[in-house]
């Protein structure tokens, strides 16, 4: 007997969202690679993008971006810009991309990664916050979408592995660990 939990999704989403602002605001500020830091609000963006999309992928992205820019010195605005653009486009695909696809989905993210950071870096060295063109490519977008990726890779592949919560058809596991159950 299948049950339909209709807060699972909900459920996910906030305890993705806890985890990725739990991590950004005591980790990330603390893992540094040249001038670079893992961006937690572009990988909860994302996770929700690449399973959800449509109007909840930019809304999230929204948000995660606004969490991101009170948390740090930059312009408020900025990376809540370049994760609902980055939302958007990851969320124009198919629904639910990161189940059972975590290559496709890693390449996405990391086209998305490599924009955003080099966006947001951009634009700090317009308001006086890096040094040179250099200092923006090398050290902080390239080291900046490395550790982002890096940090994706565990969400992408706890969600390319757990199936959606709606019924797969008979005798479908839907909810389970695809490599899992009965």
């Amino acid at each position: 007997m299948q049950v339909a939990d209709r807060n699972r999704e909900a459920r996910t989403t906030v305890v993705l969202a806890v985890a990725c602002l739990v991590l950004q605001l005591a980790l990330a500020p603390n893992l540094a690679l040249g001038n670079g830091r893992a961006n937690f609000a572009l990988v909860f963006a994302a996770c929700v993008a690449l399973t959800k999309g449509g109007q909840r992928a930019v809304i999230s992205g929204f948000v995660a971006g606004l969490v991101f820019d009170l948390s740090t010195t930059g312009p408020v605005g900025l990376m809540a810009f370049c994760l609902t653009v980055a939302s958007y486009l990851m969320g124009l695909g198919a629904r639910d991309r990161m189940t059972g696809d975590l290559a496709s989905s890693a390449t996405t993210f990391a086209v998305a990664a490599l924009g955003v950071s080099l966006v947001y870096h951009l634009a700090m060295l317009l308001v006086g916050q890096a040094d040179s063109l250099i200092d923006v490519i090398v050290f902080r977008t390239a080291p900046t979408a490395l550790l982002t990726f890096v940090a994706f890779l565990p969400f992408a592949y706890y969600f390319s592995r757990v199936r959606p919560s709606g019924g797969s058809g008979l005798g479908g596991r839907s909810g389970r660990l695809s490599g899992k159950g009965l």
